[in-house]
């Protein structure tokens, strides 16, 4: 991939915040013509940047869910260990993100459930498996304050 310019990086500003503008539209918005800026975003997409599109679902406005946050430590960090947890939760309908950290705990996971008892099962199912989690710290998402996936760096601001 050739050094970002630019016109790539407004390109991928305008993507993560729409990911179904037109062609012409972003043209318009980066100040190219059409033709150029479809073969930048190509570019960008054969380089792995743009992983893909998708739509931002409100799940809770469509099932009644409970999010739980949870710090999890391993009891041993063997990459071994540390490979097959991370499968498994990676393969976990119910985690909707799983952090590997630094600092006091390992892993920080965000889980979505039915409800508390429903959680419950879940982490007892995952003790159960013998995936090394040490211990687990939990706590109950009561109101979201903000939940902007766009992920922009603010670098990217003109």
């Amino acid at each position: 991939m050739h050094k970002l310019d630019r016109y790539d990086l407004k390109i991928l500003r305008i993507l993560s915040e729409d990911g179904r503008i037109t062609k012409s539209a972003l043209a318009e918005a980066i100040n190219l013509s059409v033709t150029p800026t479809w073969e930048r975003v190509r570019k960008l997409e054969a380089a792995g940047l743009i992983k893909g599109y998708r739509a931002q679902i409100d799940w809770a406005a469509l099932f009644r869910s409970q999010q739980v946050l949870v710090e999890i430590t391993l009891a041993r960090h063997t990459a071994q260990d540390m490979r097959r947890f991370e499968q498994r939760t990676s393969e976990a309908p119910e985690v909707g993100f799983c952090y590997a950290t630094g600092g006091g705990v390992d892993y920080i996971a965000m889980i979505r459930a039915r409800d508390v008892d429903h959680y419950q099962r879940f982490i007892d199912q995952l003790l159960l498996e013998d995936l090394g989690i040490e211990r687990y710290f939990t706590y109950i998402v009561t109101k979201t304050i903000k939940a902007d996936t766009s992920g922009a760096p603010a670098e990217l601001d003109d």
